[in-house]
């Protein structure tokens, strides 16, 4: 076989911890998820990775090393549609956390700078469909942490609030609306107890569904009053870390309904 002397590097971080991201190639339902249906993989040495595209073309290859959950590397080559010959180039994975995630470093090494160059756009997207699938199942409880929030802005025990707050965010968590400036659990957690004082019987609740991408995640709401009326909505901006903790919120205040 002609030297693998023309590669191509590419590197993302994906918000999520290197054991969850490591399933994604290591399961063949996950790893179908972000191929195509009917793509399958083998994780171990010799095993097999059968893709299928959409549009029904096909790749083959043969796993060379597996070293949960750091490391993979495979053959790859097409056996339909236009192709580079199976067992023509080499695809190495590297895992790493980083900032509370995973940096992945992909290698694909190739015989010719043609193959390679064919190859740019498509890991491109490839790895950005990959990621946002990834985070889909790191982040699925995410309306759960929304609902969370809201509720314990409700909680008129101050040690009780403070339990609630630091079960969904983490210590240095930073708070920004119309009427707040505010970095730390402390802080949070004494300006929500501020807040009942000044308005009294008002609660937060989620409205509709939870957008994410990537660990942001867009939740509207409403706050009603005593009598059930809405006073206000709007929508907050949740940033996650890859273990599920929010570590800054954004609040946006719709103008109020003209009567």
């Amino acid at each position: 076989m002609d030297p693998l002397i023309h590669k191509l590097d590419r590197t993302v971080q994906i918000q999520a911890a290197p054991e969850t991201v490591f399933r994604y190639f290591t399961d063949s339902e996950r790893f179908a998820k972000w191929w195509g249906p009917g793509s399958t993989i083998d994780a171990r040495p010799t095993g097999k990775v059968y893709i299928r595209h959409p549009g029904g073309n096909e790749s083959l290859g043969e796993m060379l090393e597996v070293a949960p959950p750091r490391r993979i590397v495979f053959t790859y080559g097409f056996a339909s549609g236009k192709p580079i010959p199976p067992g023509s180039s080499h695809v190495t994975i590297d895992l790493a956390s980083n900032e509370g995630g995973t940096r992945l470093t992909l290698l694909h090494e190739f015989q010719d700078a043609a193959a390679r160059d064919e190859h740019i756009q498509g890991w491109r997207f490839q790895l950005s469909l990959f990621g946002n699938i990834v985070a889909d199942e790191a982040f699925a409880n995410v309306a759960t942490i929304a609902d969370q929030w809201f509720a314990a802005w409700a909680i008129a025990d101050d040690q009780a609030r403070a339990e609630a707050f630091a079960s969904i965010a983490g210590p240095e968590i930073r708070f920004r609306d119309r009427f707040s400036l505010l970095d730390g659990l402390t802080e949070v957690t004494a300006h929500a107890g501020a807040a009942q004082r000044f308005m009294p019987g008002v609660r937060m609740e989620r409205k509709g569904n939870v957008r994410q991408c990537q660990g942001t995640a867009l939740a509207d709401w409403i706050a009603r009053g005593p009598d059930g009326a809405e006073r206000m909505s709007g929508t907050n901006v949740f940033v996650l870390e890859a273990d599920g903790k929010i570590v800054a919120v954004t609040g946006l205040s719709n103008p109020p309904v003209a009567k």
